[in-house]
């Protein structure tokens, strides 16, 4: 298939209530033509609502949904111009493959031999074309989830939405998938919204990754940005950052601030606004803290290994400092000093990638 139109997506204000519940608050998004926004959280936070009031399927309690700057927030949803894949793919069990895929042209008036032509070109782009002729129930996961994709982009909508599509995959065949999906992406160029609860899903596809928290996008970035520098707790948490801690501010410069964790000073090379003698939450990533031998001549926290485990390209090590649990992760091709249960160590937090976060 060629190259789709790209169209731009910005939310403002959107709300949804159901009675009293308020599922979505004050969702603003400003995505960019030919971009991939994810949306990223547990279940209940809202991610599901807001692409059903893209899609039409949920009406709007207030807000705006613009694509190219065209309010459709109040449009039926058959005439959003808008292509959904469902976590269960919803095909029709009775229809072909090439049945399925031609529906929508079907709808829409298409000819029957530019359907024929249309169904051929989106069956090759999804590799089908060897089962035009077969049912749903003769395929496997992986063939339903492209052929709900072919049918989906078959009528060359401005949005694709994808609501967890891979998610009743199993995870070999979901990681390849994941590549195809963002290949053929890239190769239209449509606008996508994605929604999953899959971190690395969500990390591997998006450009723009919101992460929502109880109908709010509590942080909104490009993957790695919100991946390396979490704003919230509920963010580090969600994207497995398992050491979190409490930690004092010592000295906030103008070009830095040196805090305290545990009596072991860390110096941020950036100015974070914080008073001295400030409380704060300070997260470190399991790879960004190194485990030295307790006599190594570097400033660290002094600790004890409870556990190691080797796990392939890396041993993870559980450890105790003060009654403070801290995990560290020991790369195999850089570390060939390992260190058994019941050792003193000193830990050594690299602070270009200790970050605190807002309250």
């Amino acid at each position: 298939m060629k190259k789709m139109q790209s169209s731009s997506l910005r939310l403002e204000q959107l709300n949804k209530t159901y009675d009293t519940f308020q599922a979505v608050t004050d969702v603003n998004l400003d995505i960019p033509g030919g971009s991939i926004l994810t949306l990223l959280g547990p279940s209940g936070c809202g991610k599901t609502t807001i692409l059903r009031m893209i899609a039409g399927f949920s009406n709007v309690t207030s807000g705006r949904i613009l694509v190219d700057g065209t309010d459709i927030s109040g449009i039926e949803p058959n005439f959003r111009d808008i292509g959904m894949v469902f976590q269960n793919y919803a095909l029709f069990p009775h229809m072909t493959v090439a049945k399925n895929v031609a529906f929508g042209l079907q709808m829409r008036g298409v000819s029957r031999s530019e359907q024929a032509t249309a169904v051929a070109d989106a069956l090759v782009m999804v590799k089908l074309s060897h089962l035009a002729d077969r049912y749903p129930s003769q395929l496997s996961g992986g063939q339903q989830q492209r052929v709900a994709l072919a049918r989906a982009l078959i009528i060359k909508p401005k949005l694709l939405l994808l609501d967890e599509p891979l998610g009743a995959l199993d995870r070999h065949l979901r990681e390849g998938l994941q590549m195809e999906l963002r290949n053929l992406q890239r190769e239209l160029g449509i606008t996508t919204v994605l929604v999953t609860h899959d971190q690395e899903e969500a990390l591997y596809l998006a450009d723009h990754l919101a992460v929502m928290n109880k109908g709010r996008v509590e942080q909104l970035d490009n993957p790695l940005s919100l991946y390396d520098r979490p704003r919230t707790e509920f963010v580090a948490r969600f994207l497995g950052v398992p050491n979190i801690f409490d930690a004092v501010v010592l000295d906030s410069g103008a070009t830095g601030t040196t805090i305290s964790l545990r009596g072991h000073a860390i110096t941020l090379d950036r100015k974070l606004g914080l008073a001295t003698g400030a409380a704060c939450k300070v997260s470190v990533r399991p790879s960004h803290v190194e485990l030295v031998a307790a006599d190594d001549p570097r400033p660290g926290l002094a600790a004890n290994v409870v556990i190691g485990r080797e796990l392939g390209e890396r041993t993870a090590y559980h450890l105790e400092s003060g009654g403070l649990m801290i995990e560290a992760n020991a790369s195999r091709m850089r570390s060939v000093e390992r260190f058994a249960e019941g050792s003193a160590v000193k830990l050594v937090f690299d602070p270009v990638h200790t970050v605190v976060l807002e309250a």
